[in-house]
């Protein structure tokens, strides 16, 4: 199934769910605060898509790594600003380079292909490249080798280069620019501004950089996708997955819960104080504070887009008769993560982590299809409302689905997930034509492409299908 056979109604399988969250913090603003939007002119909870694709991401990455799920073996990616590092270190680890050296050489080689670094004089930036690099998983093993294979001829261009740019920051200082003093400046100045005038990188040493920072073969990468602005010559991928930030599908209100952290030391003085005088300086916490919390039904978006992501594979160089086989695991492990994944602040003291969708909602068109619609007027828990948000979320998505669905022939395939047992009474009562339900994560991939991989899958036999209605 690619670009080219793939029936278009099945070109974009549509995600939507709903959760409810008791007092957590999954993601938090520059002051610590939760986000927030105003929708429907009441403010909503929000936690970002970014949050939550990377969460996703990761969760895919991990399993992949621990030979699990449909990805078990498959190559991913890395997102990081310390790919001079990463194979600063392989240099000293693996072939016994000084670490100096070998941070000192990567930097310049990775510089050379066009990546800025921070700047000099701020140890803790200088070797950290300035955006982040999402790249395959075994690039800084690549660079490393490849320097070491080149290692006289690199030794001898790294002095050069090294010597150049002296001698360039020296004419700017002479100039009274004061670079050494402005680290921002600097740090552009040596990475772009005097490239023309620091001896090029070796052809064959800048082609493998660049072959060892192309996405190649990981799914995440075609899945996400990436921008590397810096490098020209290395692509960037637009990403197969569409995600929007959830929201609360009522009005939100944050708790601020005020914390006392008790002192272990303090305590036991305090239990074997043999008068009162000695207690009282024991008295009181050990230190004190709040934090913010919320609680909510959230409605949450995402969608892939099947043709981008085979074309993604195709064109990091995946031979074709992978491609499939790779597009329709990549499809089943990204279903898995979104229902399975949650960011993880505040993770162990708010077990955020734990909690399980109520519903799932999956289906297929030729188009993307986003329902947050069905709750820009806010679901009221108030006397004489709509009742707990949770169960009214969940009628409204489905009875907004299904008036969608009698305008658009192209809806197909839909299928319902849910994980709370009262939800899933509301839905079997609910009459929705052509809703079939699922029992587990892998049969939300509607049509073929679900069965076919999930059939594949090592575990018990699945429970037959049964409608909705």
């Amino acid at each position: 199934m690619d670009s080219s056979s793939q029936n278009s109604a099945q070109q974009f399988l549509s995600l939507h769910l709903l959760e409810t969250l008791v007092a957590v913090l999954p993601v938090r603003d520059e002051n610590g605060m939760p986000k927030s939007l105003v929708y429907g002119g009441v403010e909503r909870h929000m936690i970002t898509s970014q949050a939550r694709r990377r969460a996703e991401r990761i969760h895919a990455r991990n399993r992949a790594n621990r030979g699990q799920g449909a990805l078990a073996g498959q190559a991913t990616g890395v997102r990081t600003r310390e790919w001079a590092l990463l194979a600063g270190r392989r240099l000293e680890q693996a072939h016994g380079w000084d670490a100096e050296e070998a941070v000192r050489l990567t930097r310049s080689v990775l510089e050379a292909v066009g990546l800025k670094f921070g700047a000099p004089d701020k140890p803790s930036v200088a070797n950290r490249t300035k955006v982040l690099v999402f790249a395959h998983s075994d690039t800084d093993e690549r660079i490393a080798a490849h320097i070491e294979e080149n290692a006289e001829a690199l030794r001898e261009w790294g002095r050069a280069y090294a010597d150049a740019q002296a001698a360039a920051a020296k004419k700017r200082g002479a100039r009274g620019k004061k670079a050494a003093n402005e680290a921002e400046t600097a740090a552009e100045d040596t990475a772009a501004p005097v490239a023309d005038k620091l001896p090029a990188l070796p052809t064959a040493s800048k082609n493998a950089v660049l072959a060892a920072l192309a996405p190649r073969d990981a799914v995440d990468i075609a899945l996400y996708g990436r921008f590397l602005a810096e490098i020209a010559a290395s692509p960037n991928v637009d990403g197969a997955v569409q995600s929007s930030h959830a929201f609360t599908v009522h009005e939100s209100e944050q708790t601020e819960d005020f914390y006392a952290a008790a002192d272990d030391a303090k305590l036991d003085r305090k239990r074997d104080a043999v008068s009162f005088l000695d207690s009282a300086d024991d008295a009181g916490a050990g230190m004190t504070g709040y934090q913010s919390l919320i609680s909510g039904t959230f409605y949450r978006h995402s969608v892939l887009d099947r043709v981008q992501l085979r074309r993604n594979l195709r064109g990091a160089g995946m031979p074709a008769d992978q491609v499939e086989s790779t597009a329709c695991a990549a499809e089943l492990e990204f279903v898995n993560a979104f229902v399975e994944a949650f960011p993880e602040a505040k993770k162990n003291s708010t077990a955020s982590t734990g909690s399980l969708p109520a519903l799932v909602l999956a289906f297929e068109g030729e188009r993307p299809y986003n329902y947050a619609a069905a709750f820009q007027a806010a679901i009221d828990e108030g006397p004489g409302g709509d009742g707990p948000a949770g169960p009214a979320a969940v009628e409204r998505l489905l009875r907004h689905h299904a008036f969608v669905s009698e305008r658009r022939a192209d809806l197909r395939a839909a299928r319902v997930l849910t994980f709370d047992p009262l939800i899933d009474e509301l839905v079997r009562s609910t009459a929705v034509e052509g809703l079939t339900e699922a029992r587990t994560i892998p049969e939300l991939t509607p049509g073929t492409v679900g069965r076919a991989v999930s059939a594949s899958l090592p575990g018990p036999a699945k429970p037959a299908e049964s409608a909705v209605r």
